[in-house]
């Protein structure tokens, strides 16, 4: 199916894990129920004040919000000149951490801008609903290679935008520390500005990434995760660190996979929580939080997988800085895309169609 090749078909479709993982039955008691469907490839969507969920579709440029009480569905803006070759396209959208009060709503896309192609992330204030006075906030030119885009942008507990940028198929660009945004999460300011706080007196924040499409914090400890995407090997789960360095560079292999094999370029890399020696395509990271998924769910994290539509329940440690364990809670029939955690600490995601709640039987 053409439409899930679009996140796929640089990925395998392997199963091999280094930790031990439990088989599906063991959690017969979760499952998903539709939200929102019909829609087309909705890759990144966030919740509004009320019931809302405001989402983007990969292609069509549109960003959309959906109220849940009426099932009115409206369109806010379009933007103009998006490229969905690939792994491109309207890929991740956040609302200002104050919002209505600041009334600003962020989206990431890549699109063609003054004939040339860039991966931007754009704010748009909401007047009375409408997306208006679109200002650019990030630029950064894309890759002649379609693929290794990133995209999750979300707020953090500090009130700063973090955002995953893929190496652009290039694996010498993760290292690169100058001016080059590609293969890194970026810290910017709600006006688009590099904070003073940063580590390099720029917008880079960690470097070392390859393909990441899942970002999220902890709740308990305000820890940053993701999960980056390996090259035929070794799908990860990192704990993000100030100017940390996640290891991804030009002398990768998947020779023997092992997790320093993907993560042992520059200096001091750091080994992810978590690995797939085979991969899933693995996509977004949430915390439970109150979600109503049963005891063993409280304090855990979720992440899903593009390829085989597998939600996966990991366990953390007393200090919650390592995956002591995981397992399948459930399989989804499409491939999941992004996760988030909307009212009540309630988990949703979304797939090519659809946004989802997990929910129990």
């Amino acid at each position: 199916m053409r439409r899930r090749t679009t996140f796929a078909l640089t990925l395998a479709a392997t199963l091999a894990v280094a930790l031990p993982i439990t088989a599906s039955p063991a959690f017969a008691d979760i499952e998903a129920k539709e939200v929102v469907g019909g829609l087309e490839q909705p890759v990144g969507f966030t919740f509004g004040p009320g019931k809302q969920i405001w989402y983007v579709e990969k292609a069509t440029g549109q960003i959309r919000v959906v109220d849940l009480d009426t099932d009115n569905d409206r369109l806010f803006a379009t933007v103009s000149g998006v490229n969905s070759d690939g792994e491109r396209g309207m890929l991740g959208i956040a609302l200002h951490p104050r919002y209505p009060d600041k009334h600003f709503v962020y989206v990431y896309v890549t699109r063609t801008a003054n004939g040339t192609l860039r991966n931007q992330i754009l704010r748009y204030e909401d007047r009375n609903g409408t997306g208006v006075r679109r200002r650019m906030i990030f630029t950064s030119p894309a890759s002649s290679s379609p693929y290794h885009n990133g995209g999750r942008i979300l707020f953090g507990p500090d009130g700063m935008l973090y955002a995953i940028v893929g190496e652009g198929h290039d694996p010498s660009h993760a290292q690169d520390l100058s001016e080059n945004d590609r293969g890194k999460i970026l810290r910017i300011a709600p006006n688009g500005d590099a904070p003073a706080s940063n580590p390099f007196d720029n917008r880079i924040w960690a470097y070392g990434i390859r393909n990441g499409f899942g970002l999220g914090f902890d709740p308990e400890t305000g820890g940053l995760w993701d999960t980056d995407n390996g090259p035929g090997c070794n799908d990860e789960v990192n704990l993000i660190v100030e100017a940390g360095n996640y290891g991804w560079g030009p002398s990768q292999t998947c020779d023997g996979a092992s997790p320093g094999n993907t993560n042992g370029d520059g200096p001091d890399p750091i080994l992810p929580k978590s690995f797939y020696e085979g991969t899933i395509g693995i996509t977004g990271i949430v915390f439970c939080d109150g979600c109503g998924l049963g005891s063993r769910s409280d304090g855990a994290a979720f992440h899903g997988a593009v390829n085989n539509g597998q939600v996966t329940r990991m366990i953390l440690n007393a200090a919650r800085n390592d995956v002591t364990g995981r397992g399948v809670v459930y399989d989804h029939p499409d491939g999941t895309l992004s996760f988030e955690v909307g009212p009540h600490g309630k988990l949703y995601f979304s797939d090519f169609d659809g946004i989802y709640r997990l929910v129990r039987r």
